[in-house]
């Protein structure tokens, strides 16, 4: 974590996701609970590339950031490797909005070929997945509403309209929410019950 300074010194900014982002602060102030415990001095940020606001709090101005919103975005290991791969350089990409679509779009077929879809249109395999229970009827309807499909993005079509930062952020959402329900709670329960169920020793 970063130190609560005048620059909140991060490898990307949290929203547009630009490297060594220029994040200034703008405002400073404390605050403590009811009963006066639970110091914590808080500074307001803003990235000069994008516009967009973090705030971080730490136990002492100038000492180390304890929380950050919107913290950093971090792939799960239990994604498989070439999901968590094209995941990951699309989450890096949102500041370039096509590239961060194709790499989501890449990231998401990945995901459901790793489930075994892998015929059709990535939609098509989608929808696909709905009827077959694996995801949601809400999700399918999701990804009708984000652009997933990269075709506009390789070929340049002249019809379609380039996309911008809330496009790739709405795919790239969606992308991390289909990680998060096909593999990362998955993982998570298993590793629950795993602990649950190991004996105690004295």
């Amino acid at each position: 974590m970063p130190h609560l300074q005048s620059q909140l010194v991060l490898e990307r900014c949290p929203h547009c996701r630009v490297a060594n982002p220029n994040i200034s602060i703008v405002h400073k102030f404390q605050t403590r609970a009811f009963d006066q415990s639970n110091l914590r001095n808080w500074g307001i940020y803003n990235c000069n590339r994008c516009g967009g606001v973090t705030t971080a709090a730490g136990q002492s101005d100038g000492g180390w950031v304890s929380e950050m919103f919107p913290d950093q975005i971090e792939i799960d290991n239990s994604l498989p490797a070439k999901a968590k791969a094209f995941l990951h350089q699309a989450v890096d990409s949102l500041h370039a909005p096509s590239g961060a679509i194709m790499l989501a779009a890449s990231s998401i077929d990945a995901m459901l070929k790793e489930k075994g879809y892998t015929a059709g249109k990535l939609y098509s395999r989608i929808n696909k997945a709905a009827e077959d229970h694996l995801i949601t009827s809400g999700m399918a309807e999701w990804a009708h509403e984000v652009r997933l499909d990269a075709n506009d993005e390789r070929h340049a079509d002249e019809d379609a309209k380039l996309p911008d930062g809330k496009d790739a952020k709405k795919t790239v959402d969606f992308a991390l929410a289909l990680a998060e329900f096909l593999f990362i709670l998955p993982s998570k329960v298993q590793r629950g019950i795993k602990e649950a169920t190991e004996p105690i020793i004295d």
